[in-house]
């Protein structure tokens, strides 16, 4: 029987913890009934279940349970969002701002309304992977009519300052536009459950979730949105049956909510230690490898998911890179939604790299069951590998720089 790799691509997914599988199973063969049948026993439970999740993710992230939008996951979430909102809005205005380092269930829907007509500005973020807020201002315009920002991106774990982002959407364009908020939307799916999430003080209106990055299932996800102060409105984009207040028709898939429920209840519980135990972890795997040249941290240093690490090596293929990794390790160098394609990671190559650096890129994403025994084999592998890749003029080239020069890009 051959050994698997260790896994360490949890930006990607995760594994459904057993105890989200455990509070699944009895949904799918005993409390099996339709939560929109109302009329006996089965619809009932599943109905209590569903209620049972809206009301522990809108304690996750200090909503109401009605303000929860049921969907099969983030992407969608995401869809619903951008799309209902242009929908919505359109007769106030079409524009929409955005960041270049968001994923692309964000960047596609807003290039699709580029090609209805709208007005798409895409911001560029500056070298550790925030946004710019003056620039975020300066797009402002009296026709803008929402700005999505990630909280924490998927591949470089940089989390954005929500709360300020908010804020500068509340004030509007202030005496010059008049006092008309601008909506603001955030793709938390790589958030919930490791950061604190409010969405009164962080004044948000439309946060989208999935449950496959917590250790839950995937083909689930959830959008908040919010009912007043101010009351955002989104055109459904799934027509029949009127679920979800009309916002999401289908039949609600019982199952998967109560894992969904569960996987952000664990999360939240342990939240605080798991925080501690996986910057530990990430910052023992960086000392190991920045020991060796050439190798740059991507991302600010300290403003990043707690189980992030992106790196770029100088002086390597990053086919090659991959492929000798791979016996020992189950890593990613980019988005595992991109990964099909062959160009070079559109996070990295906004953080100004190169596409040589971009494509010899590796995402290390360390999760709830690693262990610090895992992350010392994959450090002593990694550097073997790169050393093993790099041609010996690498090295003579970097004869007589100064350390400075080598430092991480933070």
């Amino acid at each position: 029987m051959s050994i698997r790799p260790i896994y360490l691509d949890c930006h990607a997914t995760t594994a459904v913890d057993e105890r989200v599988l455990a509070a699944m199973l009895p949904y799918f063969t005993e409390d099996f009934g339709n939560p929109s049948s109302i009329s006996h026993i089965y619809g009932w439970e599943a109905e209590a279940a569903v209620k049972q999740t809206r009301e522990i993710l809108a304690a996750a992230i200090n909503a109401t349970p009605e303000e929860i939008v049921f969907t099969s996951g983030a992407t969608e979430a995401n869809n619903l969002a951008i799309k209902g909102v242009a929908e919505a809005y359109f007769k106030k205005g079409q524009h929409i701002i955005t960041v270049a380092t968001e994923h692309s269930a964000v960047i596609d829907p807003c290039n699709y309304l580029k090609s209805l007509g709208f007005d798409i500005t895409i911001l560029p973020v500056q070298k550790d992977g925030l946004v710019d807020l003056t620039e975020l201002k300066k797009a402002f315009r009296p026709e803008t009519i929402l700005v999505s920002v990630m909280a924490a991106n998927n591949e470089i774990g940089v989390l954005q300052p929500l709360a300020e982002i908010a804020e500068m959407c509340r004030d509007g364009l202030g005496s010059a536009g008049g006092d008309r908020n601008i909506i603001f939307h955030t793709d938390a799916a790589q958030a919930i459950g490791k950061i604190p999430l409010d969405v009164q003080a962080m004044k948000i209106d439309l946060m989208s979730l999935t449950a496959h990055k917590v250790y839950g299932p995937k083909g689930i996800g959830a959008l908040y949105v919010r009912r007043r102060n101010p009351r955002v409105q989104l055109a459904p984009q799934q027509h029949g049956g009127g679920h979800e207040r009309g916002m999401r028709s289908g039949t609600l898939y019982t199952p998967q909510i109560v894992g969904l429920g569960k996987a952000v209840e664990i999360a939240l519980a342990e939240q605080a230690t798991e925080t501690q135990r996986l910057t530990q972890l990430s910052q023992s795997l960086w000392k190991q490898l920045s020991q060796v040249e050439g190798i740059h941290l991507n991302g600010h240093p300290q403003q990043r998911l707690a189980g992030n690490l992106n790196i770029s090596v100088e002086g390597v293929d990053g086919a090659a890179l991959l492929l000798g990794l791979q016996p020992v390790m189950a890593v990613s160098s980019g988005s595992a939604c991109s990964s099909a394609t062959t160009a070079p990671s559109h996070v990295l190559t906004a953080l100004g790299h190169s596409e040589q650096l971009a494509y010899a890129s590796v995402r290390f994403g360390i999760g709830r069951f690693n262990t610090q025994e895992e992350i010392d084999i994959v450090a002593k592998h990694a550097i073997a590998t790169i050393e093993s890749l790099r041609k010996p003029s690498f090295m003579g080239s970097r004869v007589g720089k100064r350390q400075s020069d080598l430092a991480p890009a933070d």
